[in-house]
């Protein structure tokens, strides 16, 4: 049996941005992932705000890591075709108390490096975001936060790893472990795989790994969950840039964003609970995030809901990341990636490589990468539909082709399942939640999944 030099465990966020880096960097990987596709777990639900690290703390390594995962998200993007929709943010003070709080907010943001911060007033709010409530008393704008597609660059980072070696595979949850002072040997739901350097990003089961493996955690997850609620794309047009609010010392708040896909979204909740499988919407939560909303901008009221869904993140007892090097076992830990990981991950991959070469390993780079070119699902950016030759439109609401669907199945790392062939195009995403065109695509997607689509007999 072949030995990797490393073993990745979740094909999260995380682990997918590590699995680029460590294959570019020319080490010999192997991703394994209990699911059935990339972003099963915690990852397949976020805000896709690309931050900047204006509130994150001063000098940690969360800060780090998202300013330079920003930089190379930004250095990268148009390489790899994938979008982003810039719209500034604004944290709005909505009472005097919140007020008071946005003087020690924009200090942050500068001794955080982010010096093109500003404050508006009432009226320069009124002037940029007409639509939003006139009981907005100010607001820090922040040019530099912006909105990314949520899926897509993370597919394109395994793609790119994937194109130069590294093998991935999904239903391969890790079981059990062995190290003999030099290789790790891992018993998995698809076997047994050998590597001399394991990187745990299990994320809501990171802590349960360390224990399993190493005989003890460092931490303990403590899954967050966050309810989202998305309207329907005719909202897109009351709203510019993203809704803040100001942040508490437990989470960053519900916040009022516009989506890649051309919807606005208002969520996170943060409520903390014991299971780290079923993230559930409780009616109660979503009329109030809906209120929430309408409170904001008042037209929301008449627009309709498209879809509501809910994530967990893998919080833990601390707020700052859970990174930590067991160096005697050729083990790297990568846990309590609370909601900044999407932004962060990038960085995340080029700090725990710095950390990896600091155990005393190294490999020849890439020379030339190769770089996939991702289909564009953006709203802002044409769309496959508006190119001849697309065959048919599958999904009417998002606008889906017979040509996205085809080649999404017949890609180097198609979905393992509907929901992320539903990552992949947005088939079933829009209005109707695919009421009218699951049929088609049980038919398209026949044999590609080991779950097939359930459609019901009109007979």
């Amino acid at each position: 049996m072949s030995v990797a030099d490393v073993a990745i465990v979740g094909a999260g966020v995380v682990g997918c941005a590590i699995a680029r880096r460590f294959t570019l960097q020319g080490a010999k990987v192997v991703l394994l992932e209990r699911g059935a596709d990339l972003l099963s777990g915690a990852s397949k639900a976020n805000s896709a705000i690309l931050h900047t690290g204006f509130d994150a703390p001063p000098g940690s390594v969360e800060l780090n890591c998202m300013q330079a995962g920003y930089a190379e998200y930004q250095a990268i993007r148009e390489s790899l075709n994938l979008p982003l929709l810039e719209t500034g943010a604004m944290v709005v003070a909505w009472t005097d108390a919140e007020k008071a709080s946005v003087d020690g907010i924009e200090a942050q943001a500068r001794a955080n490096g982010i010096h093109d911060v500003r404050r508006l007033t009432s009226a320069d709010i009124r002037k940029r975001e007409p639509h939003l409530s006139p009981r907005a008393l100010e607001a820090l704008l922040v040019p530099g936060e912006h909105v990314i597609d949520p899926w897509s660059p993370f597919l394109a980072y395994l793609l790119q790893a994937k194109a130069h070696g590294a093998e991935i595979l999904f239903g391969s949850e890790v079981i059990a472990g062995r190290f003999d002072g030099d290789v790790w040997t891992l018993q998995t739901g698809t076997g047994e795989r050998r590597a001399r350097t394991v990187i745990n990003c299990a994320g809501l089961y990171g802590d349960r790994l360390d224990a399993r493996l190493l005989g003890t955690a460092s931490f303990q997850v403590r899954p967050r969950k966050g309810q989202f609620v998305v309207f329907d794309k005719a909202a897109a047009e009351l709203l510019r840039t993203i809704i803040l609010p100001v942040p508490s010392e437990r989470t960053k708040g519900v916040v009022l964003t516009r989506t890649a896909f051309g919807n606005v979204l208002v969520g996170p909740t943060a409520e903390e609970q014991q299971d780290r499988e079923r993230a559930t919407v409780e009616d109660e939560t979503l009329r109030a995030l809906i209120a929430r909303a309408v409170e904001m901008i008042p037209a929301l009221s008449t627009v309709d809901v498209t879809a509501v869904y809910a994530g967990l993140r893998p919080a833990t007892e601390e707020k700052h990341y859970r990174i930590s090097v067991h160096g005697d076992r050729n083990w790297i830990t990568v846990g309590g990636i609370r909601s900044t990981g999407m932004t962060a991950s990038l960085g995340i991959a080029q700090h725990i490589y710095k950390l990896y070469e600091e155990m005393g390993h190294r490999h020849a780079p890439v020379a030339d990468p190769v770089s996939p070119q991702m289909p564009n699902l953006a709203e802002h950016r044409p769309r496959d539909w508006q190119s001849p030759g697309y065959g048919e439109i599958v999904c009417h609401c998002e606008m889906v082709t017979l040509r996205e669907i085809q080649q999404a199945l017949s890609g180097p790392l198609p979905p393992g399942n509907f929901g992320g062939l539903r990552r992949r195009t947005r088939c079933g995403m829009g209005r109707c939640q695919g009421f009218y065109c699951t049929a088609r695509l049980a038919e398209l997607t026949a044999g590609h999944f080991e779950a097939p689509l359930a459609v019901g007999d009109a007979a």
